[in-house]
């Protein structure tokens, strides 16, 4: 079995338990001590003139590789390139999308260097899986140095229709990197189809039978690959966390009440105000639900010192400020709003004694929290699932509740709809939710997309040699 590479931008710590690491960590670290490996990433330091050579430390049968870079190549590639400007423009927020050259640059050169600080750790046979929107150009420079075995390519969040895609001025430099990889992975469907449909259009590509591609000389393989959670895990921790001291502080902080429960990043993706203007709408035109249910939104702060995040905590703050002035009762207060993460362990306490799950981004990838929610619950009573239809996990979560999260009155409706839903229909929705939670694990997506990658099978020729 080939060596396996893992690239992304930050490692998991061989040192982090599996309590704490999230699914992903878990997952890719087990398939590196399962084959061995290398994982190869950003050390979470700078200093000028870094060193090229990265620090190595082994654990078991992974090595971790980890690199340090200067400040203004950092700076410029995460906070510049990476976040200012394909996050907002993979999920649609055109009107956050920053755009200079020196950060493209700079995204590049990271990239560069990655390539060369990677290159005297590979072995001809090695397989390279390489993480996420950081790196999108890493294959094309480890091609320059003369690697030739196959790497993989996974996107964890959407990608843009063409319409959207344009916007971006080094568009058709990004697809042109993508042409290097063996194999590129996308969450969903749609996403398989709005690449697929730039390539055929812009990049003036063939798309061959089974997601085969050509672009010039290259031919690859472009296909989708929900990722899932470890089901198994989660559940475990869930009935675990039946009897927990946490469930039963929470149990007894809500006296009787439902829990209504969202967990986001404090992500402007998130649809975070229209949660809370539907909560409130809800309150407002369902009065029968005042004093009968609490929401809770647990918020990490995400990328803190960004002014639009600190914005948008500052408008987060004053919505919750206002809905828990106007409807609190002495007893009882609508909306918990919290800034800080949690155990896992205690998101399942939570997740298990909620009523609903609210997961209503704007634009999303997939959203595990979904997955989560739905493995969480109780068999004989579980939740319902509140879904936005621009999560990816909408199109395998069939028996969640979908709604557009920019119509706050069509998602209070649905609110209402969730919290009064009988038990069976409840019983429902939620197995064929957890059907496909159940069978589509982080442990499943990982191996069928190393085993795709690491397949030889010839791909077919385009049309111009078929014609020749």
């Amino acid at each position: 079995m080939a060596r396996l590479v893992i690239v992304s931008n930050r490692v998991a710590s061989p040192k982090e338990r599996a309590a704490k690491a999230g699914g992903l960590a878990v997952a890719l670290r087990e398939a590196l001590s399962r084959r061995g490996g290398l994982w190869f990433g950003w050390s979470g330091e700078t200093e000028v003139n870094p060193p090229q050579a990265p620090k190595l430390m082994k654990s078991g049968r992974v090595t971790y590789a980890l690199q340090t870079l200067d400040p203004e190549d950092q700076r410029a590639h995460y906070a510049g390139y990476a976040n200012g400007t394909l996050w907002p423009l993979c999920h649609y927020r055109l009107g956050a999308l920053s755009f200079r050259r020196s950060d493209f640059e700079g995204y590049r050169r990271v990239n560069q260097t990655f390539a060369r600080s990677l290159m005297p750790l590979l072995k001809p046979s090695d397989i390279v899986w390489v993480h996420d929107y950081h790196f999108i150009p890493l294959a094309a420079e480890l091609r320059k140095l003369g690697f030739g075995g196959r790497i993989g390519y996974f996107h964890h969040i959407p990608w843009p229709t063409p319409e959207v895609f344009y916007s971006l001025p080094s568009h058709a430099a990004l697809v042109s990197d993508l042409s290097q990889y063996d194999l590129v992975g996308l969450q969903t469907a749609h996403d398989v189809r709005a690449l697929l449909t730039y390539i055929s259009a812009e990049a003036k590509g063939w798309i061959g039978p089974g997601g085969v591609v050509g672009i010039r000389e290259r031919r690859f393989r472009v296909s989708a690959y929900p990722i899932g959670i470890d089901a198994k895990a989660f559940v475990t921790d869930a009935e675990a966390a039946a009897n927990s001291e946490d469930t039963q502080r929470l149990l007894a902080s809500l006296a009787g009440r439902a829990l209504a429960v969202g967990v986001d990043r404090l992500d402007y993706s998130k649809g975070l105000p229209n949660k809370f203007h539907a909560f409130e709408n809800l309150l407002e035109r369902y009065p029968q639900h005042r004093s009968h249910v609490t929401m809770m939104q647990i918020a990490p702060v995400s990328r803190g010192e960004v002014a639009e995040y600190q914005a948008l905590r500052r408008e987060l703050e004053e919505s919750a400020g206002a809905i828990n002035g106007r409807y609190a009762e002495f007893d009882w207060v609508p909306l918990r709003y919290l800034n800080k993460p949690f155990p896992r362990a205690t998101l399942a306490a939570i997740y298990r004694t909620a009523r609903l799950g609210l997961v209503t981004p704007l634009r999303d990838g997939m959203n595990l929290v979904a997955k989560e929610y739905v493995a969480a619950q109780d068999p004989e009573d579980p939740g319902v699932l509140v879904l936005s239809r621009f999560a990816g996990a909408a199109d395998e979560l069939t028996g969640a509740l979908l709604v557009n999260p920019y119509d706050v009155e069509g998602m209070a409706e649905t609110f209402d709809l969730a919290l009064t839903m009988p038990l069976e229909e409840r019983l429902e929705r939620w197995r064929a939710n957890m059907d496909k939670v159940s069978s589509n694990t982080i442990h499943a997506w990982c191996d069928t997309f190393l085993s795709d990658l690491s397949s030889e099978t010839p791909l077919p020729e385009g049309p111009e040699r078929r014609a020749a």
